[in-house]
């Protein structure tokens, strides 16, 4: 066997006992063949000057960086001499695990805002369509549905993006109606409970009855096409004084004094008929407790018909396929009441307040029937001489506002 010398080390010999222990088995047991490389004094020596300078570096350097932004952290944080794997510990990618993440996630939201600041640069719509009182254009979000309404607007919606007028095929085109909820679905009934001594199967039936007679006045295709509302007359109390045979007489006659529109949503059928079988509406529905044995339902909507002609006539030549909207706006209260202490018919409503507004129709017409006026011909009734109103701005009372008159639209 081949006796192996150990080689002469300086006084601070960098190996530890064991790794020396294991270098002189390695060595006796293949007869010095493949024995380790002891690293030159050389090498020992400039191992330990490195080891002298980084424990020469200053603690406050490290205290220092602490008080900058993360970034800077990263670029000052005093690196090793040794090169990795010279010593033991944790590599660099593991000390500096958590400042290397935070500039990934950094650099990520800088491509991705860059990203989208070019898309806004060619599309701001997608930018401004999401500020406040800023109606959404065309596009996909331009047909999602609204949440329903809980409460009143604080203002009227913005404008809408138009890519030409409304046609029989996108008849709500350019409308804030567009994203409005069709039809009975739209008038949602509240949860019912027990008030001013009425139970809560009595508002239950209020509430269920009052859209009944909303959507018998206001959405059976028969009463616009100027129908008889009969469903919605067979749910008046016949004792309450005036209403319903006042109703009645106006459908017989319809004057100034008598004018069924008051309640009822007709169209003439010699004249116009629904651009389709959709009508847009939005409002909400509430109750609240009147006197004992009172319960009162509000109801406020409105109502958006696309209408088109059916006679032919009153345009300057091709505008059969031409739509026109009319909006209606109707504020009502209904209430039942507990015939064991009023005068009354059980489950019959009355009518204790109506207001309404109707915007797109001649002036000055009291026929029993709404005349919407076409964007291709001229106005046939009394001139408008009422201020201009936003058919859409549903922020305002209507009960509040008791200015009389006709005016004139500023978007249908």
């Amino acid at each position: 066997m081949t006796a192996v010398q150990p080689p002469e080390l300086p006084d601070e010999s960098p190996i530890p006992d064991e790794q020396w222990d294991a270098f002189l088995r390695e060595a006796v047991e293949d007869g010095g063949r493949n024995a380790p490389k002891e690293p030159s004094a050389r090498a020992r020596m400039v191992t330990r000057r490195l080891r002298e300078q980084d424990a020469a570096v200053p603690d406050r350097a490290a205290e220092g960086d602490a008080r900058r932004p993360w970034r800077r952290k990263r670029a000052q944080q005093p690196q090793p001499s040794v090169p990795p794997g010279w010593r033991t510990g944790p590599a660099w990618r593991e000390m500096n695990g958590r400042s290397s993440r935070r500039r990934t996630v950094g650099s990520a939201i800088g491509v991705v805002l860059a990203a989208a600041l070019a898309v806004v640069a060619v599309r701001p719509s997608l930018l401004l369509d999401r500020l406040p009182g800023h109606d959404h254009g065309s596009g996909a979000s331009a047909t999602s549905p609204l949440p329903a309404e809980t409460a009143p607007p604080t203002g009227a919606p913005g404008a809408v993006d138009q890519d030409g007028p409304p046609t029989r095929k996108d008849p709500f085109r350019g409308s804030p109606a567009q994203r409005w909820a069709d039809g009975a679905d739209a008038i949602e009934v509240p949860q019912a409970k027990a008030v001013a001594g009425m139970s809560q199967e009595d508002v239950a039936l209020a509430l269920r009855r009052t859209k009944e007679f909303l959507v018998d006045t206001n959405l059976d295709p028969a009463v616009l096409r100027g129908g008889q509302p009969d469903a919605a007359l067979a749910l008046l109390d016949p004792r309450q004084p005036h209403t319903l045979s006042g109703l009645q007489r106006s459908l017989r006659a319809p004057n100034r004094h008598y004018d069924p529109l008051q309640l009822v949503t007709r169209f003439d059928p010699a004249q116009v008929a629904l651009a389709g079988d959709v009508v847009k509406v939005r409002g909400r529905m509430t109750f609240s407790a009147g006197a004992a044995g009172e319960v009162r339902v509000h109801a406020d909507y409105t109502f958006v018909y696309p209408m088109v002609r059916t006679g032919g006539k009153g345009h300057r030549g091709g505008g059969e396929g031409v739509v026109a909207r009319t909006i209606i706006r109707r504020d009502l209260t209904m209430v039942l009441l507990d015939p064991h202490q009023w005068i009354a018919t059980e489950g019959r409503l009355g009518v204790r307040s109506s207001d309404s507004e109707f915007y797109n129709s001649e002036c000055g017409v009291y026929d029993g029937y709404y005349h919407p006026v076409f964007p291709d011909a001229d106005p046939t009734g009394a001139p408008a001489m009422g201020p201009a109103a936003d058919p859409y701005d549903r922020s305002k009372s209507l009960t509040a506002d008791h200015q009389k008159g006709c005016g004139t639209v500023t978007r249908t």
